[in-house]
Formats: C-alpha cells, structure tokens, sequence
C-alpha cells in the first residue's frame, strides 16, 4: 500500500479513536452532571453524541474503503465530575478533534480524494461548531 495512503488510514483510524471517545465523554458528561448545571449541560451534551456517532460510522467505513481496519477501541476518557472540568475537556478534546480533522483534509486533498476534502470539511464545521458553543458557555460567570 502506498506510504501516503496509509498514513491517510493511520490518521484516520486515530480520529476514529477521538470520535468513539468523544461519545462516551458526552454520554459520560451527560450521565454524571449534577446541580445547577444539570438542566443546562445534561441536554447540550446529550446534543453532541448524534454528530460523534455520524463522524465515527463515516470514519469506520472511510478506513475500510481505502484498505484499512477501522479500530474498534475508543482513546482514553477522563472522568470528572466538575462541570467547569466537563467543560474544559470538551473544549480541549474538540480543539484537537478541528486540528487532526484539517490535517486529514490537507492529506486527502494531496491524494485527490476529493469526497473526502468534502465530508472532511463538514466535519471540521461540525467542530468547529460545538468549539464555539463550548467557548460560549465557558465565558458564563459561573464557570470562572
């Protein structure tokens, strides 16, 4: 197999790892969030997991597609229990998630897999997206 393609699957397989993460980190954020939080942060956390899992099935069949084994096992999740930390792990996780993602669409583009730039840029919107309203929630006084 090509050295760039492979590369290509390696990244990918990664960001597969981050997407299964970053749905137990939601369901586990959304499952363990207590307090005056709850009622905000339990709904807004159980909103992400849709797009997690959307990414994560594209990604599996993408690795697939281009020859690879999409892993099966999710990178760690950190359990907290302070919503500010929640919070901050989200942002922190979904900045890494927009970086890997551009990066990934800068290697597709190279090898001319444009459906892929294409889907990759929805993602890196989707991202880019649930950073925002992260950023946003954390600018909340309660969060200072």
């Amino acid at each position: 197999m090509d050295q760039k393609v492979q590369a290509l699957i390696d990244g990918l397989n990664k960001d597969l790892a981050g997407e299964y993460s970053a749905v137990i980190q939601y369901n586990y954020y959304a499952t363990t969030v207590s307090g005056l939080n709850y009622q905000i942060l339990k709904p807004f956390f159980e909103e992400e997991i849709p797009d997690e899992l959307g990414h994560a099935a594209y990604l599996s069949e993408k690795v697939f597609n281009l020859g690879g084994e999409p892993v099966t096992v999710p990178a760690p999740v950190k359990k907290v229990t302070d919503a500010k930390a929640m919070l901050e792990g989200a942002k922190a996780a979904e900045a890494a998630t927009l970086e890997n993602y551009k990066e990934r669409r800068n290697q597709a583009q190279e090898l001319g897999l444009i459906e892929l730039v294409v889907k990759l840029e929805d993602m890196i919107a989707d991202e880019q997206n649930h950073l925002e309203k992260l950023t946003k929630i954390l600018k909340d006084p309660v969060f200072a």
